[in-house]
């Protein structure tokens, strides 16, 4: 599922006024360039008498970083006391209209993911099932979506971040979910997709130059974005933006060590967007700048 941002604002309560509750500090569609999935970054007012939110199309994951406060939420007639506390997950579901009231401290701060209906009914479709929504909104508390929320809560720029990154995160989400929470059971890897995987794996290694995207290796494999991402996960212990990384790196070092090309040129030909980009991706991965690993 890949967002057309003309038809959004940004907002994805309609009729909600965001300003007056929050200040947005990133948003992946504007400030990293993202189609495939919503990701914003907010600090929130310390003090909210009565926060109506209009009932979103999307499934709505809040994860607070910072802050404190008690917190009411009304939902369905039935209102429910919980904490604001770093790392306790909050599950909005689609379709739903909730009330909120609290009082904090004005560190409160959170990321937010948005994750499309069509997402989770499509993973829900494939997995043969109807998704347990009810069950859905009580998860508070789960290490691996905490983690994931706060590394695409973390992506940069458009020159470090790629949508490979975004759709990775949105259908691993997704599968996850709705299987360890949604009630959902994990679907079989059929043998035959091993066979798919290490086409995959020669796809990315040859198109390494390419600005390939995850929709685009998931087609010529034949398996849908999110099929893709879990049976590659569980072949090569990697999701496709990671493994497709580490060979853009990879080349990288062997030209670093073995040619004269300048910084922006091993960049083009590794699939960088910038000399930047792979600044940022080989110290992540390499522990050093490009200069500095050629130098030694």
């Amino acid at each position: 599922m890949v967002f057309d941002s003309t038809r959004f604002d940004l907002r994805p309560y309609a009729g909600f006024d965001m300003d007056r509750f929050v200040r947005r500090t990133f948003c992946s569609w504007a400030d990293a360039g993202l189609r495939s999935l919503l990701v914003q970054r907010f600090e929130h007012v310390a003090v909210v008498e009565e926060m109506v939110l209009p009932a979103a199309v999307d499934l709505h994951l809040v994860l607070p970083v910072s802050g404190l406060a008690e917190m009411e939420t009304s939902a369905g007639g039935r209102a429910t006391r919980h904490p604001w506390v770093p790392g306790r997950l909050q599950v909005g579901v689609p379709g739903q209209a909730t009330v909120r009231r609290y009082r904090g401290d004005a560190a409160m701060r959170s990321i937010q993911v948005h994750i499309p209906r069509d997402t989770v009914d499509s993973v829900a479709a494939r997995l043969g099932g109807r998704v347990d929504f009810e069950a859905l909104s009580r998860v508070t508390t789960d290490p691996l979506v905490e983690a994931t929320i706060r590394a695409v809560g973390g992506v940069g720029s458009r020159a470090s971040t790629s949508d490979l990154y975004a759709e990775s995160a949105a259908a691993f989400l997704t599968t996850h979910l709705l299987t360890r929470h949604g009630g959902l059971p994990a679907e079989r890897t059929p043998a035959r997709e091993d066979a798919r995987v290490r086409t995959a794996v020669d796809i990315m290694r040859e198109r390494l130059a390419d600005p390939i995207t995850l929709a685009d290796i998931a087609g010529e494999v034949h398996l849908s974005v999110y099929h893709l991402v879990r049976v590659f996960k569980a072949a090569t212990g990697e999701t496709p933006h990671r493994f497709l990384t580490r060979l853009r790196i990879e080349r990288a070092k062997g030209l670093l060590r073995d040619t004269d090309l300048a910084i922006a040129q091993i960049a083009t030909r590794c699939g960088f967007a910038s000399p930047g980009a792979l600044s940022t991706a080989f110290l992540r991965h390499v522990g050093a700048r490009p200069s500095a690993y050629r130098n030694s």
